[in-house]
């Protein structure tokens, strides 16, 4: 192979990879993933920061594969494409695959439009709080948690003792308050009025088909229609490029040895298990039950 040919090769693999944004030619559209239960939004911001200095991006699609997870990174992830579409003036499309539900949905309203699959779960719309009581368990071993406190709710949610009156109170408020968030923004994004709203909004999940009828989702098809969408946006056609952040190492190594679709469902497995969605702090979730 000659040295001109191996050049060649090197800048085609740097053009189609996306790494170089310089080497760009013309514009392409972003394509981020939120995949499995979102527990935190790390991995989401890294990409969407790489992706935000490649100065060829024209528009983006969100692929979202997610029942949700819990509420603060779901609407960090939020924030963050509508940051997007106000600073940066381009155009974003959600695709929901699989799933799409509870706060994988609510990231989707950040989008210009949202694409679903007929058969897609989404909706969801609401909030759930949960944690373990303990405190039998702890009497039956012969373990008793001592507690010094300053302020009466200060152990709230605590799993060593019953739930009161009081914390129930306290506790339900939240969730109130939090489920009020989440229709004021499905409302807002959606072009809703809050009472057309609150009907979808007891947790009930959807088909997409569905949520099309409802007015929660713009049009049917999956995340080739969604980039076909957002390059019509963005005024480069039906077919535009895409450029995609660059995978991590691991991902890359999982992939290799089990599979894309087998690594894909232990990293979605990992994400669950390291979610918090238990222990001594009740965590808000928007996820499906």
């Amino acid at each position: 192979m000659s040295v001109m040919t191996l050049a060649g090769l090197v800048l085609a693999m740097f053009v189609a990879v996306g790494d170089g944004p310089d080497l760009a030619l013309g514009g392409r559209i972003a394509v981020v993933e939120v995949d499995g239960m979102i527990s935190d939004d790390e991995g989401f911001l890294r990409d969407v920061r790489r992706l935000r200095a490649d100065r060829s991006v024209r528009g983006w699609v969100v692929s979202i594969n997610s029942p949700g997870g819990v509420v603060a990174p779901s609407q960090s992830m939020y924030h963050t494409l509508q940051r997007i579409r106000s600073e940066d003036g381009v155009p974003v499309v959600a695709s929901i695959g699989a799933v799409g539900a509870s706060g994988g949905y609510y990231v989707a309203l950040a989008a210009d439009s949202i694409v679903a699959l007929p058969g897609s779960i989404t909706g969801s719309i609401g909030v759930l709080m949960e944690y373990p009581n303990v405190r039998e368990l702890m009497e039956k071993v012969g373990v008793r948690m001592e507690v010094v406190k300053g302020g009466e709710q200060k152990d709230l949610g605590s799993p060593f003792r019953d739930m009161g009156p009081e914390d129930r109170e306290v506790l339900g408020a939240l969730v109130t308050d939090v489920h009020e968030q989440f229709i004021e923004t499905v409302a807002e994004a959606r072009g809703m009025a809050v009472a057309d709203v609150r009907p979808l909004a007891d947790g009930r999940v959807l088909s997409g088909r569905q949520a099309a009828r409802a007015g929660l989702v713009d049009r049917l098809g999956n995340v080739q229609e969604a980039i076909a969408v957002a390059g019509r946006m963005a005024g480069l056609g039906d077919e535009p490029r895409v450029v995609r952040p660059p995978r991590d190492d691991r991902d890359w190594l999982l992939d290799l040895l089990l599979g894309e679709t087998t690594a894909r469902m232990l990293r979605g497995l990992a994400n669950t298990v390291s979610a918090p969605m238990g222990g001594a702090w009740p965590a808000l979730k928007y996820v499906v039950h």
